[in-house]
């Protein structure tokens, strides 16, 4: 299912990452996570699964997917009170970084606990992260979750074990960039950018 290709250079620039975090968070401490994140290109079989987006509809994960939109994933779940939401921190100044552009990306963030993330519960998640429309994100059935995590290499046995993990697609059909370990949102917005040049398509400028 899954077919790693390419294994680069390591990503440096947590501070920022944890900087951030403390000027966004509630208060809430968190441990210091690792310094370094890394990279590599990898294919994977998105799960024909169905999942319960935050406005209630139920959606097809790959249609979800495969809208024409680069994709931003990310799996979360909202009782987290480390990893979870500095991931989150990192796509909400992402976004906010992108300007105008954040319309043409689909920033998506999926639960690795849907029995206790009800939509209630993501939707005051997303909130506090100030998610836009171009950033949903999901819950459903264990079964459907579980999945995803396993289609994406993420699943760790249980959400105790979670890692940072992000994955960058530029396109349907394209290999996803997958960063493991924390990413600042420069590196992030850096990459994005190399990996839309990459594939051809139009980097719009703010």
């Amino acid at each position: 299912m899954l077919r790693l290709l390419i294994v680069v250079a390591p990503l440096i620039g947590l501070a920022a990452v944890g900087a951030a975090f403390s000027q966004e968070s509630s208060g809430e401490s968190a441990p210091p996570p690792a310094s370094h994140a890394f990279k590599s290109i990898a294919q994977y079989a998105i799960p024909d699964v169905r999942l319960v987006r935050d406005d209630g509809k139920v959606v097809s994960l790959p249609e979800e997917m495969n809208d024409g939109r680069p994709v931003v994933l990310n799996f979360i779940y909202t009782t987290c009170s480390t990893i979870c939401p500095l991931m989150s921190q990192t796509l909400a100044q992402f976004d906010h970084e992108l300007g105008a552009d954040r319309e043409r990306v689909h920033l998506m963030s999926i639960s690795i606990d849907p029995e206790q993330d009800t939509l209630a519960r993501l939707h005051e998640y997303a909130q506090k992260f100030h998610a836009g429309p171009e950033w949903q994100h999901y819950t459903g059935t264990v079964q459907a979750s579980l999945a995803a995590q396993r289609a994406f290499n993420v699943w760790r046995g249980d959400k105790m074990g979670h890692s940072s993990v992000t994955l960058v697609r530029a396109a349907p059909g394209t290999p996803w960039l997958r960063i493991d370990g924390f990413v600042t949102p420069d590196e992030l917005l850096q990459q994005y950018h190399h990996l839309l040049e990459q594939s051809g398509l139009t980097v719009a400028t703010r």
